[in-house]
């Protein structure tokens, strides 16, 4: 006849002395598993590296602080781009994409933005002396106490640009042309007065 002693202690479980022999055996798998696991969260199509990632994602060009006079940058792409407190004077921007650029504090003497997107772009506290902005595209520019001696405004397109009433009343006693690009009066977009 089985007592309840003889019952518990057969279905107890016996010392694992035979379990320590398969130490190595689980760590190896421990080890397999986790170096699975870190190959299947790497992501299947890794960011490029080299040169077409570097030209996609390179920081904007900086200019601040920089002396460049009379330099030439018409015609290219200066998106997102930074001039502030550079010497401008005298520079080249005909037909230059400087959408966003930030031209504050900057000095503009007979610097030539012909035709140039100043889209969205930061140019207060600007001096402008004989400053070239016919045609040029200033939507959205940010112009806020920006000083404007004998600007050449024809064709220019201000609209929604931010610049206060003295700068407004100054601009509207020269302005006309339609931009050919927005076909917006310089007129219509400075909100002058007939």
């Amino acid at each position: 006849m089985t007592t309840l002693k003889d019952a518990l202690s057969r279905s107890l479980p016996m010392p694992n002395h035979h379990l320590s022999s398969l130490r190595p055996i689980r760590w190896f798998i421990g080890a397999l598993c986790a170096i699975v696991l870190l190959c299947c969260t790497l992501p299947v199509n890794a960011a490029p590296v080299g040169e077409k990632y570097t030209k996609q994602y390179a920081p904007p060009p900086s200019y601040s602080n920089a002396e460049l006079k009379n330099q030439d940058f018409s015609g290219q792409n200066l998106r997102v781009a930074e001039f502030s407190n550079a010497n401008l004077n005298g520079t080249n921007f005909a037909n230059a994409d400087l959408t966003g650029a930030v031209l504050s504090a900057s000095t503009m003497v007979e610097t030539n933005l012909q035709g140039a997107d100043l889209t969205q772009s930061m140019m207060d506290q600007v001096k402008m002396t004989r400053t070239n902005l016919q045609d040029a595209v200033l939507v959205n520019a940010i112009l806020l106490r920006t000083t404007f001696d004998h600007p050449k405004i024809t064709g220019a397109d201000f609209t929604d640009a931010i610049l206060d009433g003295a700068q407004i009343r100054q601009l509207c006693k020269t302005a006309d042309g339609v931009n050919s690009k927005t076909g917006i009066s310089t007129r219509e977009s400075l909100g002058c007065l007939s």
